[in-house]
């Protein structure tokens, strides 16, 4: 609390440098807008990022009171490269905007589903969003066509934008999806039924006005797995993502306007609007983007030694991946700070790559719901198997199943204090989901569904998932997504997913398969390349089970539920 209230008081000071840097106050927001209270919080009642933030850096720009890097800076191996400084970045996403109200004639509320993949449309689309007050609905480009289905019928989105490969499988579920009233395609060609977002955009004008917006409004919503039914929609505030940062201050970054920072997540992931839009841009400094088709050791090496990237972010896999080389022999040209986080991080990965580099790498922690809630902040000491600290702004504690406070040592579930304040940086609700928003409260706190521990110096430690949920390579799968894939199948009688250890990735899927009666196989092993491969044609791709045992029955319990924990504890030698 100490830290939090610390770190707002700074920025409410008059003191406008950071290491001899400019950076934004918050009373810069406050000057234009009344502001409102929300117990020791002094928040701005009407908040927009693009126009509060990013235009406010344009500003600086302009009067020469920043450094000349750029604010976004796009490579993809193959010569190309795209740099906008935040004076272009407004101009452009201007045009973009006029694409969304002007042409597709999108108001302030509508839901848009984009899925892009590391491209710089889909950063000129998100800021557009933010401007015309159009709710974000991010997807990553591995979706199927049923995943897609799903995600347009339920979010109610009347407008949709993809590229070349996936304008195809749109087409295929389009005729269900009865909001849907636009496609826009990211391309150099042209698609029968599709407007042609690149060519539209750059005939716009860039006079938009920016609406306005309260710092409830809804930003963005993500799909988040669950272990139980499909995905849920997380939804995100103008305050949540864009104005929690400006509070927060330096608490996972710590970057300068001088700062370039390079986040390798996915799109559709939270992960990215935090380490690739809001909070860097809060900073004033560059998000580098490299459009990495596929993650290899080699291309991430060499971009760190070819571009002044200072800031990494990676999910544990990636760092598991580097140190499998000989990451000594590469000189990295500025690379000061690095952070992990989606997973657990192993201790041996941490010593690794402290012995290759030089340099530590500094753990986080959170979820779709809450964006980071526990880091290792720079300077702090580090603790092998530790992910650092409670956040300001967020009052973390290991509660009991009562929703009790536990004492340090005892082993609970993760939650953060929602009464009788929500703090800012958590979701607003689950959209459409009532059930699912009283499930996931417990007393006066937001409960995380993983277990951990925190110590008497206040490091949390995490244990797992306190549900089903598999994370992956920093990937969040449902069981209920793969075990209904695997179900369609002809061979498959019944199914279980859990997940299984995995040195390099941390954990996989895998699915325990009772066949069915009428379906004999002598060669199970190919069986098993085949229900793998109909996973990866029925969901996302990277939901596919890695592993498959076959099994002639499944524990339950006495009312017929899997007993998923039993084969998980089976899995990781909790027998």
């Amino acid at each position: 609390k100490l830290q939090a209230l610390k770190s707002f008081w700074t920025l409410k000071s008059p003191n406008r440098t950071i290491h001899g840097q400019p950076r934004l106050l918050a009373s810069d927001v406050y000057s234009q807008y009344e502001p409102i209270r929300r117990g020791k919080q002094e928040i701005p009642k009407h908040f927009n990022f693009a126009s509060d933030v990013l235009d406010k850096w344009s500003e600086f720009e302009k009067a020469g009171k920043k450094p000349s890097n750029p604010a976004f800076w796009w490579i993809n191996g193959k010569g190309e490269e795209v740099k906008w400084s935040f004076e272009e970045l407004g101009f452009l996403s201007r045009k973009a905007a006029n694409v969304l109200t002007k042409v597709c004639g999108l108001q302030k509320g509508d839901r848009i589903v984009v899925i892009l993949s590391r491209v710089p449309e889909w950063w000129l689309v998100y800021v557009a969003c933010m401007r015309a007050g159009i709710v974000f609905i991010p997807g990553i480009s591995q979706l199927s066509a049923k995943d897609i289905l799903y995600r347009l019928q339920v979010s109610k989105a009347t407008c949709i934008i993809t590229g070349d490969t996936l304008a195809p499988v749109v087409d295929s579920v389009a005729s269900e999806c009865q909001f849907l009233k636009t496609k826009l395609i990211v391309s150099k060609g042209s698609r029968e039924g599709w407007l042609n977002f690149t060519d539209l955009y750059k005939n716009q004008p860039d006079d938009h006005s920016c609406v306005k917006t309260r710092i409830q409004d809804p930003m963005t919503i993500f799909f988040t797995s669950g272990t139980t039914g499909s995905p849920k929609m997380a939804e995100h505030s103008q305050g949540s993502l864009g104005f929690r940062p400006i509070l927060s201050e330096r608490y996972w970054l710590d970057l300068t306007p001088s700062s370039v920072i390079w986040s390798t997540a996915d799109t559709g992931w939270v992960v990215a609007s935090l380490g690739s839009v809001f909070d860097p841009w809060v900073f004033g400094a560059c998000i580098f983007i490299h459009n990495l088709p596929r993650t290899e050791s080699e291309t991430i090496l060499s971009t760190l030694c070819r571009f002044p990237i200072d800031t990494l972010v990676g999910a544990p896999t990636l760092f598991r991946m580097l140190v499998q080389n000989d990451v000594s022999k590469y000189k990295f040209m500025a690379l000061k700070h690095c952070i992990s986080g989606g997973e657990p991080l192993n201790p041996e990965v941490l010593e690794q790559w402290k012995s290759m580099t030089g340099l530590d790498i500094h753990d986080i922690y959170g979820q779709t719901e809450t964006g980071i809630i526990c880091s290792v902040l720079k300077g702090m000491k580090i603790k092998p198997g530790s992910m650092g600290k409670a956040a300001p702004l967020f009052d973390v504690q290991i509660v009991d199943k009562n929703g009790n406070v536990l004492p340090p040592g005892q082993q609970g579930e993760i939650a953060v204090r929602s009464k009788p304040i929500r703090p800012l940086g958590l979701f607003s609700e689950y959209v459409d989901n009532p059930k699912k928003n009283t499930e996931s409260e417990r007393g006066d706190f937001y409960v995380t569904g993983d277990r951990g521990t925190m110590d008497e110096d206040g490091y949390f430690q995490f244990i797992g998932r306190d549900d089903d949920i598999i994370i992956s390579s920093g990937y969040r799968i449902g069981p209920f997504e793969v075990e209904s894939a695997l179900i369609e199948h002809p061979a498959v009688a019944e199914t279980a997913v859990v997940s299984s250890p995995d040195p390099l990735r941390g954990e996989v899927v895998k699915a325990f398969v009772v066949l069915s009666p009428n379906f004999s196989s002598s060669d199970l092993e190919n069986l098993s390349r085949d229900l793998q491969e109909h996973v990866k044609k029925t969901t996302a791709p990277y939901k596919y089970p890695r592993k498959v045992e076959f099994v002639k029955e499944l524990p339950k319990t006495v009312t017929g539920k899997i007993k998923r924990n039993e084969l998980r504890n089976k899995e990781w030698g909790r027998m």
